[in-house]
This record gives C-alpha cells, structure tokens and sequence, in this order.
C-alpha cells in the first residue's frame, strides 16, 4: 500500500486558453486562484524556483520548482507549504482548449497521506480551480473570495516566522 496520493480536480472555463494560461503564471500582480499569492521567480522555465508569497512579500508561503513548461497546455513544479515539515509533491496544471473555453485539470501528485499537506490540498484543489473559472468567465473572484483575501491581509501579522521570506530566498 502506498503512502503517497494523487488528487485531480477538473473545471471548464469559458474563456481563451491565453487567458487562463497568463492567470496561472503570471508574476506581475496577485494569482487569485492561488489564494491572492504572489509569484515570484526569476524566470518560468523548467529548473527554475518558484516562491508563492503574499502581497507585502515579507511571507513565503510555498517554494518550489519548475519541472515541467510548455505554454499554453502544460506546467508543472513542486510545491513545499513553508510552515510545515511535509515532504515535497508536485502541482501539476494541464490546459486543453475545448469547444467555447478550457478543460482545466489541476492534479496534486506524490502528496503524503495523512499530512498537512495533504489535507490543505484536498480542501485547496476546489476552491482553485473554482476561482480560476469566476476570474475568467467574470472578471474577479466571488464575494467571498475577495472578503477571505481581505482577511488573509489582516492576518499576516499570525504567519508563523518560519515562513519569513527571508528563510526562503
């Protein structure tokens, strides 16, 4: 019996495969679906770090890196949460232009059973890809989404200090 999991989520989006595909890598301004992190990294390309951090920059949320980049259908890094001692897994999101829009498929792979990690993606996994399709198909994440993202930024000041970006560089 295996330890590690593999989880997929699946959404169509009703929208241009550019669009989604620019909304997933984009490093100039907050990823919505990815709870309002940042990206940052010196370059998308396979072997590349990745840091998700949050807007003020002084957290890392996740680090990873680039192991997979072939724009627009495919790219794939792993993933790390800072504040938690889990082994590495891997994201992977695959894009598929589709009649009117984008079979999107996020799939969480090697993630260890039982972990934080793994707990967090299963409950992440929907709340992503449902964001995703409401920033393409309507311009901005849902109320809600926008009043949690309000609330992340008030709760900074609770991030553990292991996850300071200055750990992560």
């Amino acid at each position: 019996m295996s330890d590690k999991k593999e989880a997929v989520f699946k959404v169509h989006i009703r929208g241009a495969i550019d669009d989604v595909w620019h909304e997933i890598t984009k490093t100039d301004e907050a990823q919505g679906s990815f709870f309002n992190a940042w990206l940052h990294t010196p370059g998308l390309q396979v072997g590349a770090p990745i840091r998700m951090r949050n807007k003020s920059g002084k957290y890392t949320t996740v680090v990873g890196e680039v192991v997979e980049f072939d724009p627009p259908n495919r790219y794939a890094h792993t993933m790390k949460f800072t504040a938690y001692e889990d082994p590495v897994c891997t994201v992977v999101y695959d894009l598929e232009k589709v009649g009117d829009g984008v079979d999107f498929t996020l799939t969480i792979k090697d993630v260890a059973e039982g972990t934080k990690t793994a707990k967090d993606m299963l409950r992440g996994g929907p709340f992503i890809t449902k964001t995703l399709k409401s920033i393409i198909e309507n311009g901005q994440p849902s109320l809600g989404t926008r009043m949690l993202f309000r609330m992340f930024g008030l709760m900074e000041m609770f991030t553990p200090k292991k996850s300071l970006s200055s750990n992560w560089e």
